[in-house]
């Protein structure tokens, strides 16, 4: 039977907690689910000092269960509205879903100035400050992941820097003309082409060499720098 419950955790995710099936047990284990899922997402982005609340939302008289309760995270990513299911784990037990509001606050990076869209983030624009981030999932924690980022919109001072709203800096547009530059060894050798694609650094795009009019595959190394996939440069 134990080896059964192990299994069924890995396959479903689930947390099998123990206690009598009483309403007050019921929220208290789905809590401590909750604070489990919300200290793995923490730990995942890299947030400092972080505070949580949790409260169960969904309020149901329990029936009894001869067995521990099992409580299986359903949809967690609007930490305002997670959603668990619980059930009595045995022949002809009974589950039911409950929704838990969490609330986070914690220190994360924000705009420290000003930034226009598409401006590269500087040491200087990103700063550190506590923040509700109960409606912002992918809140940046470490300065460094923003640093050298452009923004696809305007910032304003104190704005929470996220995720999904920082890009890597695009460093060959389409029709630039580029360096490509390969080496190996000691022994480097350099021509120049023209981009018929734009990218960020360690993008590949396609490269005409000037020279022989060759179309190659190269990847973006720097601004208006590139280097051969496969490390070699066709004359």
């Amino acid at each position: 039977m134990k080896a059964s419950r192990v299994l069924r955790h890995a396959v479903l995710a689930a947390l099998v907690l123990a206690g009598p099936a009483s309403a007050a047990s019921v929220a208290a284990q789905l809590e401590q689910a909750a604070r489990d899922v919300l200290a793995r997402q923490i730990e995942s982005a890299a947030l400092s000092e972080p505070q949580v609340q949790v409260e169960v939302a969904t309020t149901r008289a329990a029936q009894p269960c001869a067995q521990p309760l099992a409580i299986e995270p359903l949809d967690t990513r609007q930490l305002a509205r997670m959603r668990f299911a619980v059930s009595c784990p045995v022949a002809g037990g009974w589950r039911y879903e409950y929704v838990v509001r969490a609330h986070v606050s914690a220190v994360v990076a924000v705009a420290a100035s000003a930034v226009a869209p598409g401006e590269p983030l500087t040491d200087a624009a990103v700063a550190l400050e506590r923040r509700d981030i109960t409606l912002i999932p992918d809140a940046i924690g470490a300065p460094e992941a923003a640093v050298g980022q452009t923004s696809r919109r305007a910032l304003r001072p104190g704005d929470v820097l996220r995720a999904g709203q920082l890009a890597a800096p695009v460093l060959v547009k389409r029709g630039d003309q580029v360096t490509m530059v390969a080496r190996r060894d000691q022994v480097e050798v350099s021509t120049s082409g023209e981009a018929l694609d734009s990218g960020a650094r360690g993008a590949s795009v396609r490269v005409r060499n000037n020279a022989s009019g060759q179309v190659v595959r190269m990847r973006v190394t720097g601004a208006g720098t590139v280097e051969p996939v496969d490390g070699r440069i066709t004359r």
